[in-house]
């Protein structure tokens, strides 16, 4: 008696096989980079805008307002 499947199924080929562990592989990828991401934005987002300031700014006070200003005004160049 002669079996009516000769060739091996189609999911034990090496094509499938390269195929699934690729797709698996993006996807793997695609969620890890969703988590980042949405870890990214949960932390900014815990951060008000704005008015929060670091101890390194905390120390600078500014005069104008907190821009810094180019002071050229004091210089008179001869032309």
């Amino acid at each position: 008696a002669l079996s009516a499947q000769t060739e091996a199924p189609f999911y034990e080929e090496w094509w499938f096989l390269l195929v699934m562990a690729l797709s698996s592989l993006i996807l793997i990828l695609l969620v890890v980079f969703a988590l980042v991401l949405h870890g990214q934005s949960k932390k900014y987002k815990s951060c008000s805008t704005g008015k929060t300031i670091s101890n390194v700014e905390e120390s600078v006070t500014l005069d104008n307002g907190g821009f810094t200003a180019l002071e050229l005004n004091s210089r008179h160049l001869n032309i």
